[in-house]
């Protein structure tokens, strides 16, 4: 039998990663109840270049550094399951733009409400000067590491 670990002896980034997954799982098991369950974590990767854009799966590829292909699997996916669509450029019809469907938007919303409801739990159960002090600290600690600016500009991709 493996012997159990202390979260408290763990170093902090491993900490704060497992605090993160819990987090998703949270608002991923928040998003199933609201209609989303077929959404995946990596979709979140995605998503963050639809918000505000319309690329192409070239260009969705090149901003996720993977493979078109990839890009294109993904895509469609996301197309069978009624979050993204692909339209024409307005400038040039032979252009497809990738873009999020009412279905797509709906979810972020969603996904939003999920997180915002988590943090008002936490706040009810730690207090919210305590978990603010903690949010400032793990904003510093991105800024350190040199993740700030990728936060900042949606570009986010998941760890090698």
């Amino acid at each position: 039998m493996p012997s159990s670990v202390d979260p408290r002896a763990l170093d902090t980034g491993m900490l704060a990663l497992f605090v993160g997954f819990a987090a998703s799982g949270h608002v991923q098991e928040q998003l199933a109840a609201r209609g989303h369950g077929d959404l995946r974590f990596s979709h979140g990767y995605v998503f963050q270049h639809l918000i505000d854009a319309q690329p192409t799966v070239g260009e969705l590829a090149a901003e996720l550094e993977m493979t078109q292909q990839g890009a294109s699997k993904t895509v469609a996916e996301l197309e069978r399951l009624g979050y993204t669509e692909r339209a024409p450029d307005p400038r040039d019809a032979r252009v497809r733009r990738v873009r999020l469907t009412a279905r797509g938007r709906e979810a972020v919303e969603a996904s939003r409400q999920a997180r915002a409801e988590l943090e008002e739990r936490l706040a009810a159960r730690f207090g919210e000067g305590r978990l603010a002090e903690h949010r400032e600290l793990l904003a510093e600690l991105l800024q350190e590491l040199g993740g700030t600016a990728v936060v900042r500009a949606r570009r986010v991709r998941p760890p090698r």
